[in-house]
């Protein structure tokens, strides 16, 4: 199956092989053995809260903190999605976290587009980047990174978003004129909401005018909000084994993604990161059937529809579309959600 990633982290998706050339190298200190390195890098499962979650990426942030290493780790990043079938992704790291042993904000930046656009080249994927910023950094920062990043749209930087802990951290209007410098720039918005807080921090989301929420599982508990959310075209775009990793949710079967889908929300399916997680596209597909209760048919759609709302122009998505549809044709299984996915298109 042809799939397309709409939510994806840097930080959470680096190789353990890569991990441990970069610290010895860098001279950082970790584990020293590739076992070792997994569990380190490897968030439990499940964490106690999101809290515990986030500490996961330490040792990541530390190992990235040069030109060179963030180059390498997105290229990689790359060829590891597009070797299980992913044509279109979108990846998205905080550009500010990889500032702490002197590596300029726009050369941080750049080293991340280079490596997007080299992976794209060797393998035929379209990548599409999204820079994040941070609750808890400072306001006047996140104006800055959104200028900067605003800088490198024509080289597929297309998005801006909001993440970190929502519970220090609870209002994203905090970061108000970060968002109007990024619209400004001509980066698309979506935001992180949900993780903690449940409907209530997604409903606060909103009044930032996302496109698009990642995670935000909790809307599929409030009829209310899941209304809201379609009438406004505001996509999910969801996680189901990290938001059970994270605490959101209990178990894999209990996740929202089937009961919001069949309700009319436009969804995604992720895996927010591959190592952090420990988990592929592909197996987060066969979980989405085998625990969640998708059908085949219900997942090609919720599938289709991330070319619908991702984060590149109409000249990119069309051959991508077309791409898809043409190889769900052969596939009678898929009927149903062909014409789902059709249906939803000529919406968008």
């Amino acid at each position: 199956m042809p799939k397309a990633e709409l939510h994806l982290h840097l930080d959470g998706s680096l190789r353990v092989g890569t991990a441990l050339e970069l610290a010895r190298t860098r001279g950082v200190e970790a584990p020293a053995t590739w076992r070792g390195m997994f569990d380190a890098l490897v968030a439990p499962m499940p964490c106690r809260d999101q809290a515990e979650l986030l500490r996961a990426f330490d040792l990541p942030i530390a190992l990235m903190q040069d030109a060179e290493a963030l180059e390498r780790i997105t290229a990689e990043l790359v060829a590891s999605k597009a070797a299980e079938g992913v044509r279109y992704m979108e990846i998205r790291w905080g550009p500010l976290l990889h500032v702490a042993r002197g590596l300029s904000l726009a050369d941080g930046i750049e080293a991340v587009v280079r490596g997007a656009e080299a992976g794209a080249a060797r393998t035929g994927t379209v990548v599409r980047l999204i820079a994040t910023a941070l609750r808890s950094h400072d306001p006047t920062d996140n104006v800055r990174l959104a200028v900067a990043a605003s800088r490198f749209r024509d080289r597929g930087l297309t998005g801006w978003d909001l993440a970190g802990p929502e519970a220090a951290f609870p209002d994203p209007l905090t970061h108000a004129t970060a968002f109007e410098a990024a619209r400004a720039g001509g980066l698309r918005i979506t935001i992180h909401a949900g993780e903690w807080g449940g409907a209530a921090q997604v409903r606060r989301a909103l009044a930032v005018n996302p496109e698009r929420i990642a995670h935000g599982e909790a809307t599929s508990g409030d009829p209310e909000l899941i209304a809201e959310m379609t009438a406004r075209g505001v996509c999910l775009d969801l996680c189901p084994t990290s938001n059970v990793q994270a605490g959101i949710v209990p178990s894999l079967p209990e996740h929202g993604i089937a009961r919001l889908h069949r309700a009319g929300a436009p969804v995604t399916l992720s895996t927010d990161d591959t190592t952090v997680s420990d988990i592929s596209l592909t197996d987060e597909y066969g979980r989405a059937v085998a625990e969640i209760g998708l059908t085949l048919p219900e997942l090609w759609a919720i599938d289709r529809i991330a070319l619908d709302v991702a984060f590149a122009d109409e000249a990119t998505l069309a051959p991508l579309r077309r791409e898809f549809d043409t190889w769900a044709a052969g596939v009678p299984e898929l009927g149903a959600g062909t014409a789902q996915a059709g249906a939803s298109a000529s919406r968008s």
